[in-house]
């Protein structure tokens, strides 16, 4: 039996470097020696929390690599092309899948969580998981596709036209991201709101024409200002969190459209006068899950590979916090015991 090393988690707390089983493609499928993972805000609770689905497992699903192996009838790729992974394996045969609407299926898998992940040295996922990228983008600029989907999945859920005023709820990953995919589609102004000043400076060197500190007591004048007190035309929120839900409803112009792609993390409620806006403003909101649009794995994923290798959306070493070998993931799940210990994306590196 051939083995490999993988990051296992066998319970709440419990992550292991070992060696398992090294898997082998069926037909139709694809192994990929990893190189790099990105830690995803999700697999958080899934190690350190309650969240896993089963023990033991495997996670990561932010995946970059090398095609090592192809199973039978396998076409599209070939040992040593670069790919990028793309984690969502859909049921094909629901209705949601059949409109295109991958990323609804009920009765998906998922690389990373329901089977198993790249916090390994390989992993065999179906062959129209794989997304081939040029030489021109680099394997750390690849583990990012998926957050980077996420972002733009999240702006075309909206009718976004350039020209407007664009706010930015969240100044993490995604926010940045959704921030760079705004400035590239052409938006007047595209402000990103944190309490985190680093964070602000970096969206701003990302491209965002400004960035406002929501721990300032005057953020919301400062923000009137940069919109010529209407508000803003297109916001989405990144964070999932409670402020930046409700400050959506506070910083909407009139007819503005409005955008959740971050998870919330515990219960919302609104005040009368909070959830007036809706009325009042007549604004549109909706939400936006994954990265996903026919034909499978969708335009977002092809689109990221070309926006990275022709610049369209650059890539900075500041987006990235820190890496570390596949050998002390343990060490690098540590980091997030402290609050507001992990300023960036962290990547793992399976070949170190």
């Amino acid at each position: 039996m051939a083995t490999m090393k993988a990051g296992v988690v066998h319970a709440k707390d419990d992550i292991r470097y070992e060696e398992i089983e090294k898997p082998t493609p069926k037909t139709g499928e694809v192994l990929v020696k990893v190189k790099y993972t990105g830690i995803c805000g999700s697999d958080v609770p899934r190690v350190l929390g309650t969240a896993c689905h089963y023990f033991p497992n495997v996670l990561g699903h932010e995946f970059s690599g090398t095609v090592a192996e192809v199973g039978e009838g396998v076409t599209s790729v070939k040992p040593g092309d670069h790919v990028a992974g793309v984690p969502l394996v859909p049921c094909m045969e629901c209705d949601d899948c059949k409109r295109g609407d991958f990323s609804l299926c009920k009765h998906y898998s998922f690389v990373g969580s329901r089977q198993f992940g790249s916090f390994a040295e390989y992993v065999c996922v179906p062959e129209l998981n794989t997304v081939k990228f040029s030489d021109e983008v680099t394997f750390e600029q690849a583990a990012l596709f998926e957050p980077t989907t996420i972002a733009l999945h999240g702006i075309e859920r909206l009718d976004f036209k350039g020209g407007h005023t664009v706010a930015v709820l969240g100044g993490g990953t995604i926010g940045i991201l959704a921030a760079m995919w705004a400035r590239a589609f052409g938006a007047r102004e595209v402000t990103v709101f944190d309490i985190v000043p680093e964070r602000l400076e970096f969206a701003k060197k990302m491209g965002a024409t400004a960035g406002i500190n929501t721990l300032d007591k005057d953020y919301r004048k400062q923000a009137l200002a940069l919109t010529d007190g209407r508000g803003y035309d297109y916001l989405f929120e990144t964070a999932g969190a409670t402020p930046t839900m409700k400050m959506a409803f506070d910083l909407a112009a009139n007819k503005a459209q409005v955008c959740f792609i971050g998870t919330p993390k515990k219960e919302i409620s609104f005040t009368v006068d909070e959830w007036e806006c809706i009325n009042r403003k007549e604004f549109t909101m909706t939400g936006s899950w994954m990265s996903y649009s026919a034909p499978f794995p969708g335009h977002e994923w092809t689109l990221t590979a070309e926006a990275y290798a022709t610049g369209m959306i650059k890539f900075d070493e500041g987006l990235i916090f820190k890496k570390f070998p596949l050998s002390k993931i343990d060490e690098a799940f540590d980091l997030y015991r402290t609050p507001g210990a992990v300023k960036g994306k962290i990547l793992i590196d399976s070949e170190a």
